[in-house]
């Protein structure tokens, strides 16, 4: 079996064949190959130790030389080489404790992951399959190499990444290796939190994401985000709905493009209807208030997983304003653009059609129209360029400052103040107007 290589990969592999050891392509990028997927890198293993492979290669980098990894730099990409090794006792659920070489390429398949990602190659002998890992590929499915209890007894983070790669290959998880998995969730307490945010980062943005159901019915998310067992039994008792919170949540994600604030976004905008459940007369529950609960759970939890300040403002700010009421006017569609910011509107409205489409039929037919004209109405304020913020006020604080008033805390309550009045009246944004009307505000 042949897979197209880089001519950089051939060469490394060619100059350490050449000096007598030997060397494979392995890993992911096999498997990415085969599935005539584009590899995002191409790792080696060979025979040779880390200081073998730096004498053969001009410019290398001591990546992880201890553990066996050399980089080797191409003009200006880098390729990881690893010597063949046999991982020492796991004593922190993660990171062997020591490594040994040895110039076995059986032993070093035998220490991997998942059967998939225990296959190797060269051009000259095609595909190492020790583990069946093609005949995986062929049934679609995650297995774990060799016993399952051993392999996440090892590395606990090998739970999340099944589950990652049944959710970016749409795979389905081997029956043992879905028990073992169940076995021991409770291991991933033993992983930093941005190790974790690293793994469901991946399985959001995937094409699908749905598969974060399987971190419910594994465990998982009762240790991670326990919450969302909660959301899952949460019945929504209202015309606008047929699933329960938790449901509703997961085909949110499916319908909203792969974008990893969005995806966050639909992951934990509806949290907040946890506490915020009421039930009328009729019968019928309602979750007033549950966007801005929301927001600060997202903000707590995004914060808990490490992500950066940029990530975190963000999915806070569309899960706050997800529910807006929006009516069909400009003046209404100004505000929302005002709170939210313009440039963030269209994400609120990829956030607000996933969210209608995770309806029920009667809430889709009632909410799909509704942002389709809501959208029309955004492009019409948009190249109409109607001031909504305080960027785009023909008034500044120096202008207020030249007519008189005194500098302080009263110049920004008057540049809200017009900023207001230009939501509703956009044609009297000029200097002019605006410098007549803010003594109306004293």
């Amino acid at each position: 079996m042949h897979i197209e290589i880089p001519p950089h990969v051939n060469t490394i592999l060619r100059v350490l064949n050449e000096a007598g050891f030997e060397a494979y392509a392995v890993g992911g990028c096999v498997r990415d190959a085969l599935l005539g997927r584009q590899p995002e890198d191409w790792d080696i293993t060979t025979s040779a130790t880390p200081y073998q492979v730096k004498s053969l290669f001009h410019r290398t980098i001591d990546t992880g030389i201890q553990h066996g990894t050399v980089t080797v730099l191409m003009h200006k990409s880098t390729y990881e080489v690893t010597t063949y090794r046999i991982d020492g006792m796991y004593e922190d659920g993660r990171h062997p404790k020591d490594v040994s070489f040895t110039t076995s390429l059986a032993e070093d398949l035998k220490r991997r992951d998942f059967t998939i990602n225990a296959m190797a190659y060269h051009p000259d002998e095609g595909i190492i399959d020790l583990y069946h890992g093609l005949d995986d590929l062929k049934n679609k499915e995650i297995r774990a190499v060799g016993v399952a209890e051993e392999r996440f007894q090892e590395d606990a983070l090998r739970i999340l990444r099944a589950i990652r790669f049944s959710a970016q290959l749409n795979f389905t998880i081997e029956e043992n290796t879905l028990a073992a998995i169940r076995s021991f969730a409770e291991r991933l307490t033993m992983i930093s939190r941005e190790r974790i945010q690293v793994e469901l980062q991946k399985l959001l943005k995937s094409n699908h994401p749905e598969k974060f159901l399987l971190l419910y019915d594994t465990g998982i998310t009762a240790i991670l985000f326990p919450e969302f067992d909660q959301m899952m039994e949460m019945p929504q008792n209202n015309p606008y709905h047929c699933y329960t919170v938790g449901i509703h949540t997961l085909e949110t994600l499916r319908a909203v493009p792969a974008d990893p604030i969005l995806r966050w976004t639909a992951l934990l905008h509806d949290v907040g209807k946890l506490e915020t459940k009421t039930t009328d007369e009729n019968g019928v529950d309602h979750f007033y208030g549950h966007a801005a609960v929301s927001a600060q759970f997202a903000h707590h939890f995004l914060r808990e997983l490490r992500f950066d300040n940029h990530t975190i403002d963000m999915v806070t700010l569309l899960v706050r304003y997800h529910d807006i009421y929006l009516d069909l006017t400009k003046k209404c569609i100004r505000r929302a653009m005002s709170r939210a910011g313009a440039e963030n509107f269209p994400l609120l409205l990829h956030i607000a059609r996933a969210d209608a489409q995770a309806k029920s039929t009667y809430g889709q037919e009632i909410l799909l129209p509704k942002y389709d004209e809501v959208e029309k109405l955004y492009w019409e304020i948009m190249e109409d360029q109607d001031c909504t913020s305080l960027k785009t006020l023909a008034v500044t604080g120096r202008d207020l400052i030249a007519a008189g008033l005194e500098p302080g805390k009263k110049i920004g309550e008057i540049l809200n103040h017009l900023l207001e009045l230009v939501l509703e009246h956009p044609e009297w944004n000029t200097k002019e107007e605006l410098m007549n009307r803010w003594k109306d505000f004293l």
